[in-house]
C-alpha cells in the first residue's frame, strides 16, 4: 500500500537531506514536487491545496530555514500535517458495539468487509451474528452463508424485504445472546434513490450504533464522490477502505476524512478474513513516509507467535528457528507489508522473498531436513561439497541451498538490529520513542 506516494516521496527527502540549508526558493520545489505526487495518487486536489498551504506556512518559518538540519524539520511538519488530514486523534476504542450497518455501493466488497468485521469482533470477545440483507444481488445470501461457514459465524437470513429482515435479526441476537450484529446491505452499481430510501428506513428502525461506508480504495477519486453521496443520505459514523494490499496510490485514504469529515475505521489489508486493521493516522502516516509502523508490527508478532519463542529467536538464531519464523510472517501477511512496518526496512523488501507459501516452505524443510545437526545450528561451515550433499539428499539444487543460506543471513541481520534498537528502546521514527 501507498507503494508509488512513498518512493516518492523517500526520493524528494533524500535529495534535500544532503543539503546543509535550505532557501525559500529550495522549499517551493520541493511543495511542488510533493503536489505533483499527491495530485498522481489520486488525492482530491482541494486536499492537496489546503494540505500544502499549511505546509508552506510552517516550512518557511524562519527557525526552519536556519535549521542545522531543515530536511528534517520539514519532514517533521510534513508527518504531523499527515496526521491531521487522515484524522488527527485516533478513533476512541468503543466497548463492542450492538448494531453495524455496512453500506456501500455493489461491488465495494461489503460481504467480505462483513466477514472481516467478523472475525474481528470475535477476537475481542464478541459473538457475532452476520445477516445477510442484501436481498438485490444475486448470490448475494449464498455469498455469506459460504463466508460464514468458513469463519464459523452464524448467519441470519429470511425471504422477505431488507428492512424487515435487519429488525428481526436484531430482535433474534437479542433472545440468542449475540453481539455485534453486522447487517450486509443491498449495494447498486450507482447511487439511487430507492437505495438510498432503504437504506435510511432499515436506518431508523434498526438504531444501529455504528454505520460504515464500504469503499473499495482502488477507486480512486470516486472514492470520495462516493462517501459524499452517502453521508448526505445515512449518519455515517466511519470509513472502512478495502482492498489498500492493492492500491499503490492510496489517495482516497488520505481524502475521505478531509472531504466527508468521516474517519476511516478500518482497512483492508488482504484476502484472508483476518486482514483487516484499525484505522491510526499516525502509523499510517509513519508508513506513507516510509518511516515503518513499529507499533503495528508488535501487534502482528504478538498475534502470530510466542512471546518465549521472540526471545529465543533474538538470542540465537539457527537454521531451525528461520523455517519456524517464515511460517509466523506467511501468518502475519506478506513479507513485503510486514517489512514495510519497520523503519529504515522498506528499501529491502525487493531483496527478500515477497511470498512464503505451502510448496516454498516444504523445499526449505526438505534442505534444512537434509543437514547435520551442526550445519543447522552453525551453517557457517556449510561449503561447497556439503551444499551439494544438501542438495542431492533433498531433491533440490545447491542453487535452492545458496539462495536459502542468503535469505537465512539478511533475515537474521534483521532480527539483530532491530534487537539492538528494542534494546535501546529507540526506533528511527522522528528521533521518538515508543
Amino acid at each position: 500500500m501507498f507503494d508509488i506516494l512513498t518512493q516518492r516521496i523517500q526520493n524528494i527527502f533524500d535529495r534535500i537531506k544532503r543539503r546543509g540549508r535550505l532557501s525559500e526558493a529550495d522549499i517551493q520545489e520541493v511543495l511542488r514536487e510533493i503536489r505533483v505526487t499527491l495530485l498522481e495518487a489520486d488525492v482530491n486536489y482541494k486536499v492537496v491545496k489546503d494540505f500544502l498551504e499549511r505546509v508552506k506556512a510552517k516550512a518557511l518559518q524562519e527557525s526552519v530555514l536556519k535549521s542545522v538540519s531543515p530536511g528534517d524539520q520539514i519532514l517533521k511538519i510534513i508527518y504531523e500535517e499527515l496526521i491531521s488530514l487522515l484524522g488527527g486523534e485516533v478513533r476512541a476504542e468503543k466497548h463492542l458495539p450492538t448494531v453495524v450497518m455496512l453500506v456501500g455501493l455493489q461491488g465495494a466488497g461489503k460481504t467480505t468487509a462483513a466477514g472481516k468485521l467478523a472475525v474481528y469482533y470475535r477476537k475481542r470477545q464478541g459473538r457475532p451474528l452476520l445477516v445477510a440483507c442484501d436481498t438485490r444481488r444475486p448470490a448475494a445470501v449464498q455469498q455469506l452463508e459460504i463466508i460464514g461457514n468458513s469463519i464459523n459465524i452464524p448467519v441470519y437470513k429470511e425471504d422477505t424485504d431488507p428492512v424487515t429482515i435487519a429488525v428481526n435479526a436484531v430482535k433474534f441476537a437479542r433472545e440468542k445472546v449475540y453481539e455485534p450484529v453486522i447487517l450486509d446491505t443491498s449495494g447498486r452499481l450507482h447511487i439511487d434513490n430507492d437505495l438510498m430510501e432503504e437504506l435510511k428506513e432499515t436506518y431508523e428502525r434498526v438504531k444501529p450504533q455504528e454505520v460504515f461506508l464500504v469503499v473499495d480504495a482502488m477507486t480512486g477519486q470516486d472514492a470520495v464522490n462516493i462517501g459524499e453521496s452517502f453521508v448526505k443520505f445515512v449518519p455515517l459514523t466511519g470509513i472502512i477502505l478495502t482492498k489498500m494490499d492493492g492500491d499503490a496510490r492510496g489517495g482516497s485514504a488520505l481524502s475521505m476524512r478531509a472531504v466527508t469529515g468521516v474517519p476511516v475505521v478500518f482497512i483492508g489489508t488482504g484476502e484472508k478474513f483476518d486482514a483487516i486493521e484499525p484505522f491510526y493516522p499516525d502509523r499510517m502516516a509513519s508508513r506513507i513516509l516510509g518511516m515503518g509502523d513499529i507499533k503495528t508490527l508488535v501487534e502482528k508478532v504478538e498475534e502470530a507467535a510466542s512471546k518465549e519463542r521472540a526471545e529465543k529467536s533474538l538470542e540465537k538464531f539457527t537454521l531451525v528457528d528461520f523455517m519456524e519464523q517464515l511460517k509466523e510472517i506467511r501468518n502475519m501477511g506478506p513479507l513485503d507489508q510486514v517489512m514495510g512496518l519497520i523503519p529504515g526496512f522498506s528499501k529491502l523488501t525487493a531483496k527478500l522473498p515477497v511470498s512464503v507459501d505451502e510448496k516454498k516452505l516444504k523445499r526449505i524443510e526438505s534442505i534444512i531436513g537434509s543437514m547435520t545437526i551442526e550445519e543447522r545450528e552453525n551453517p557457517n561451515i556449510i561449503n561447497a561439497s556439503r551444499k551439494r550433499r544438501i542438495a542431492s539428499g533433498s531433491g533440490t539444487t545447491v542453487q535452492e541451498v545458496n539462495q536459502l543460506l542468503k535469505q537465512y543471513e539478511q533475515i537474521k541481520n534483521m532480527i539483530k538490529q532491530f534487537s539492538h534498537l528494542e534494546k535501546k528502546g529507540r526506533f528511527p521514527l522522528l528521533g521518538g520513542r515508543i
